[in-house]
């Protein structure tokens, strides 16, 4: 029996930082889409919404609350789980991303294993 790859969309503005979650991701069987900017992300997750989106406050033009925001308040992807990466790490800023809509806030630096195993148990809660 096949299982079908789940789809991540990893957001964040650092390259290296895309790079990894990348290579995580991938390695444990996640097809991977990338935006670098909270607008690509945005138009990316309407365009075709993925399973889970991993997104980074902390980013130029839309940041990441904005980008939640827009998500969450839009049909298509409303339902979309969002978890939060962000080296903001004090509870004020994890409790601003629930409120707004996270399912869950990872802080930065953090383990690969970690964000893998977060974001897996979201699609699992969700199946």
């Amino acid at each position: 029996m096949s299982q079908q790859k789940r789809t991540i969309l990893i957001v964040d503005d650092e390259e290296d930082v895309l790079d990894l979650l990348q290579l995580v991701f991938e390695t444990s069987g996640f097809l991977v889409r990338r935006a670098s900017t909270g607008k690509a992300a945005v138009s990316s997750a309407w365009e075709q919404p993925p399973d889970v989106v991993l997104l980074d406050v902390m980013m130029p033009e839309m940041d990441g609350w904005q980008v939640l925001r827009t998500l969450k308040g839009d049909e298509r992807t409303r339902n979309v789980p969002v978890v939060m990466l962000s080296a903001r790490a004090e509870r004020r800023d994890k409790m601003i991303g629930l409120q707004e809509g996270a399912e869950g806030y990872i802080a930065k630096p953090f383990s690969p294993a970690e964000v893998v195993r977060e974001v897996q148990s979201f699609l699992e809660r969700g199946s």
